[in-house]
């Protein structure tokens, strides 16, 4: 809870005296000084001198246009009215429902000889895309992949954008991350795109979508790359959850290209991999300590695939499912 101003009314109990402040000098009594009545920042005391009621208002189901159920199978999230009031803003409601986020099909480009549209319009509605990733991972790639257009956007990135809502559920209590990348697959600049997502037990917790700075040689280092990015997730995850004393010793990575695995594995430099630059053997230092294992998954059951390109309809839903995204 944040409370403005809390700091300023809390009573002291001890004498504290200050200097009259600029501005609010008592010219009659220039050698007197200021006895406190209430706490001021920077005051230790201040911290512990507030205190106010509170009244229980039952129980949470709405927060930042989150909508919360809690029932005995878990806590379930989603954005319903977010999702409503998005359409309405933006004129959509009469939009027919996809059953994927973007067809497999789409190529995005410049599309310099486009059609261009309200650039206001598409970065509003690019914003809040975003937000509404924090219930939906399923659309993190398209809405990452239209963002890249801001600056002069088309027709054609306008009609790749399409809505739905759901949230995950779990038991199992591991901590597994996946990562995934494609090769080149911004037709723009021929960059790739890193993506991750990290499982607590059977619960989504955390998920990615980012270009990568550098054009990588080959797949090997696209998948290298956002292995690292993973694996520093992880780290991060980790520290937190041992606050919570959940310990846990090594956390698996979920990768689908036997080369990067194997190149966090062996410190030796080949010519094809010599030119990884230094800071991406972060991964392989917390590898060789245990930290982290890169272990192999295929590329059916790789479930960052969702965010790496459009997937046809039968692979988006299977992944989707196993992601934990439900109907309510």
């Amino acid at each position: 809870m944040d409370v403005k101003s809390a700091f300023l009314n809390g009573f002291i109990n001890e004498e504290v005296y200050v200097e009259q402040p600029p501005g609010f000098q008592s010219f009659n009594f220039l050698n007197h000084v200021f006895k406190l009545k209430k706490t001021l920042y920077g005051l230790k005391q201040a911290p512990r001198a507030c205190e106010f009621e509170m009244s229980m208002m039952g129980e949470l189901n709405f927060f930042l246009g989150l909508q919360i159920k809690q029932l005995k199978e878990g806590t379930f999230i989603n954005q319903a009215k977010y999702i409503r009031d998005l359409l309405k803003r933006f004129n959509m409601e009469e939009t027919k429902t996809m059953k994927t986020p973007m067809s497999s099909s789409i190529k995005l480009n410049m599309d310099k000889k486009g059609k261009s549209v309200n650039s206001t319009m598409y970065r509003g509605m690019i914003g809040s895309l975003l937000y509404l990733t924090a219930s939906r991972p399923d659309i993190m790639y398209s809405v990452s992949l239209c963002a890249r257009f801001q600056s002069c956007p088309k027709e054609s990135h306008l009609k790749t954008m399409d809505i739905g809502l759901w949230y995950p559920k779990g038991d199992n209590f591991e901590l597994i991350g996946y990562s995934d990348a494609d090769f080149a697959g911004c037709k723009v600049e021929r960059k790739n795109t890193s993506d991750t997502c990290h499982f607590l037990g059977h619960s989504l917790v955390s998920w990615h979508s980012k270009k990568q700075n550098s054009v990588a040689l080959s797949t090997t280092k696209a998948e290298y790359i956002a292995a690292d990015l993973c694996c520093a997730q992880i780290l991060w995850m980790k520290q937190t959850l041992s606050d919570f004393n959940l310990i846990f010793e090594y956390v698996p990575i979920k990768c689908d290209n036997t080369s990067a695995i194997n190149i966090s594995k062996n410190p030796m430099q080949h010519s094809r991999t010599k030119h990884i630059e230094i800071r991406h053997h972060f991964l392989r230092d917390h590898a060789q300590k245990g930290d982290i294992t890169l272990e192999f998954v295929s590329t059916k059951d790789q479930l960052a695939d969702i965010f790496t390109k459009p997937l046809s309809e039968e692979q988006f839903v299977d992944i989707r499912r196993q992601l934990g995204v439900i109907y309510l």
